[in-house]
């Protein structure tokens, strides 16, 4: 096994076989040429895992070869050799690109270490791309499942806004899913290959918060022995997700709506103004509407977030997506336990599609996932289920201080129309006759309740 494929390019023809002949000798696969056309032309070709090439050619110089690599194999590492190296020609080289800059003559181990490190380079660029489609596979749109009309109209939002650097808002209950659908939008967008940076804002007090957004310089506080680059600049050029942004305090709520504005800042203690070009997605379980007619969220600052508003429902009211999702969620979780389930009892899926999911898409899945590892049959049952999905009847127990009678009253009435539906076949007409009700309050009711996507209708 090679240890690499090299590119050698070099017009002192003895340099060139001598140093060919030993890299060949350490057992990397190399290709060697003293010109710079032909460098051009077998970079095009053919992709190497790193090019050794001399600054000064006859035809040309290294230079043209790193801007033609740099720009047809990105993922392409190239070292400048020089015979006549200067402060000025190395600071040029790593400007432009290149890895490393050797000046001749070349010292064996010199050349191997810089080689290895490049490679080593290479290779960590490469576990990064691959953990980033990863993430992208497991947390992107494509894991976003939802045949509910309303997550449908979300789809289509996020499609829609991917590319604009409006600032978006993701709103819903704890668990439903906000941070992939931040996540969703960045995979979607041109900034996909860049950054994706998330903050809890509500995890860390207000002194840590702005230096974790900002950044600071050293001595601006006590404990802050060094610089660090805060997650705005991180995030430049790609996205930056701030999760439970209600908990900003008022001053914080200022720092904000100033870099939201103008994408300048400074860190903490510092007097460096910086510029970003960051997109921003927001999210939060509140409604800041009432936060700021109680004056705990800044009026100017809401209508700066809320651009773009992406309400995601909670997941009891969008039954008919719990099948789909707790499918999802099983293959997923049979996969990492490297055992096979092949689904779920009748009884089970009938105590899941009526339960209230307080903790929403978050919660199905930890059950789902705690059933596969302690489950021993090829089906998950009720025995596999929390205890307390099993013996309460699954009502929505929130607390009703908040919301209206009708509010409080929609879980319980949802299940029973539910019921009525799934003991029917889902027939309308046969339901609202079970139910006392005419047809058309029924085509009402469901809709309200998320009851009326078209696969679950029967007439």
């Amino acid at each position: 096994m090679k240890k690499g494929s090299l590119l050698l390019v070099d017009d002192d023809r003895s340099v060139l076989e001598s140093m060919a002949g030993w890299l060949r000798e350490q057992d990397y696969e190399v290709h060697d040429t003293p010109s710079c056309a032909e460098a051009l032309a077998l970079i095009s070709e053919r992709e190497f895992d790193l090019v050794l090439a001399d600054i000064r050619l006859q035809d040309g110089d290294g230079f043209e070869v790193l801007e033609h690599s740099r720009r047809t194999r990105p993922q392409c590492e190239v070292i400048l050799l020089t015979g006549y190296g200067t402060v000025e020609t190395g600071i040029e080289a790593l400007r432009a690109g290149a890895f490393d800059l050797l000046t001749k003559p070349l010292i064996d181990e010199e050349l191997e270490m810089a080689i290895e490190r490049a490679l080593s380079q290479r290779q960590v660029m490469e576990e990064n791309k691959q953990l980033k489609a990863e993430l992208d596979r497991r947390f992107g749109m494509e894991n976003i499942v939802g045949h509910d009309q309303r997550m449908g109209k979300i789809f289509d939002v996020v499609n829609a806004v991917a590319d604009a650097k409006a600032t978006v808002l993701v709103t819903g209950e704890n668990g439903t899913g906000k941070s992939m659908i931040a996540r969703a939008i960045h995979c979607r967008s041109v900034r996909r290959d860049g950054p994706f940076i998330e903050v809890a804002c509500g995890a860390l007090p207000e002194t840590l918060l702005e230096s974790e957004l900002f950044g600071h310089v050293a001595g601006a506080f006590t404990g802050a022995t060094g610089d660090k680059v805060g997650k705005f600049l991180q995030a430049d050029g790609g996205t930056l997700f701030l999760d439970e942004i209600g908990t900003a305090s008022p001053a914080m709520q200022v720092k904000l709506l100033r870099v939201l504005q103008e994408f300048e800042f400074e860190a903490v203690g510092g007097t460096e103004t910086h510029r970003v070009n960051t997109r921003v997605v927001l999210a939060t379980n509140e409604d800041l509407a009432t936060a700021v007619a109680e004056g705990r969220f800044r009026q100017d600052l809401f209508y700066r977030i809320n651009v773009i508003n992406i309400e995601i429902p909670a997941l009891r009211d969008r039954v008919s997506d719990v099948e789909l999702l707790a499918l999802h969620f099983l293959q997923q979780a049979s996969e990492d336990a490297t055992r096979t389930v092949e689904g779920f009892t009748d009884d089970a899926m009938a105590v899941m599609r009526q339960y209230a999911w307080p903790g929403n898409v978050r919660e199905l899945q930890n059950v789902v996932e705690r059933a596969v590892l302690l489950g021993k049959d090829p089906l998950v049952s009720l025995q596999d289920l929390p205890t307390e999905m099993t013996t309460v009847r699954a009502i929505d127990v929130r607390p009703i201080a908040g919301r209206t009678l009708k509010e409080a009253l929609a879980g319980p009435e949802r299940q029973i129309i539910l019921e009525v539906l799934e003991a029917n076949n889902w027939n309308r007409n046969e339901t609202a006759d079970t139910l006392g009700i005419n047809r058309t309050t029924l085509y009402k009711k469901m809709k309200r309740l998320g009851l009326d996507h078209p696969t679950f209708i029967v007439n």
